[in-house]
């Protein structure tokens, strides 16, 4: 009955308040612990409201996906606001944490490698780490296996008319998409007359808005490892910095970018 519902047990407080288990007997591993989780719960709905835009962008119905992608954007948001509260950890207090780390690490978080691969930024290579978990991994995999958001956002330019080739939407769908000078034609078209375009300039728009948060989240994560721990390797292997400097350089929408400079 919904009259025995409580706001603990709709929200199951009691399994998700009792999910913290520090391994060290240092202080600030609360912290620690439950920066990241809160992170895999907006990770967790970015996916929901992502795979649910994607199908509405496949339908040509557009208006509920910009709330969507809104509502994503805004998440984005309190994903990157998460970097503050843990840039309060000093090199000590994280010091204490670390040896109890493991081979652990943000790097194998299949959520945040699930959202990569639905915007775009596919590398067959990065399901290696999740074989031991098969569900995981098959999940990565059929993501690898379909049009990602901006491939489906391609196909529908090319149903409405646009010069798309159409080698490009039956192309490989395991790597990342690469610019291509016919697309930033197409997306050039939408920015010079976006009244008569309006749902697919609204559309780039959209995208274009993920992007930035995504792009910012990984400046937070990287100015945040650089803050507390410097230039040493990262835990699970990873070489840290040096690592989340290189992916500021992928992006998932290049002619949404490129066009800016053909206007």
């Amino acid at each position: 009955m919904a009259s025995d519902v409580t706001y603990s047990s709709y929200l199951d407080l009691e399994r998700i308040l009792s999910a913290q288990h520090p391994a060290s007997q240092a202080h600030d591993e609360f912290l620690f612990i439950i920066v990241h989780q809160a992170s895999e719960l907006w990770l967790k709905l970015c996916l929901h409201e992502l795979e649910a835009a994607r199908e509405l962008v496949i339908a040509d119905n557009l208006g509920p996906a910009f709330k969507m992608l809104s509502r994503v954007a805004q998440a984005q948001r309190q994903l990157i606001s998460s970097w503050d509260v843990l840039a309060t950890m000093t090199p000590h207090e994280y010091s204490l944490i670390r040896p109890h780390l493991g081979g652990s690490s943000g790097f194998q978080s299949a959520q945040y490698r699930l959202m990569e691969f639905i915007l775009g930024g596919r590398n067959p290579d990065m399901v290696t780490m999740h074989e031991a978990t098969p569900e995981v991994a098959a999940k990565l995999k059929a993501e690898l296996d379909r049009p990602s958001l901006y491939g489906e956002t391609l196909r529908l330019l090319r149903r409405r008319g646009f010069d798309i080739p159409v080698k490009l939407v039956e192309s490989e769908l395991r790597a990342p998409h690469e610019p291509i000078d016919a697309v930033t034609a197409a997306w050039t078209q939408v920015y010079r007359d976006p009244a008569t375009h309006w749902d697919l300039y609204e559309l780039a728009e959209k995208l274009v808005d993920l992007e930035y948060h995504f792009q910012r989240w990984r400046f937070g994560h990287l100015k945040t490892v650089e803050r507390i721990i410097g230039f040493k390797k990262g835990t699970g292997g990873t070489a840290g910095v040096p690592y989340l400097e290189s992916v500021l350089k992928k992006g998932f929408f290049p002619e949404l970018l490129a066009v800016r400079t053909e206007l």
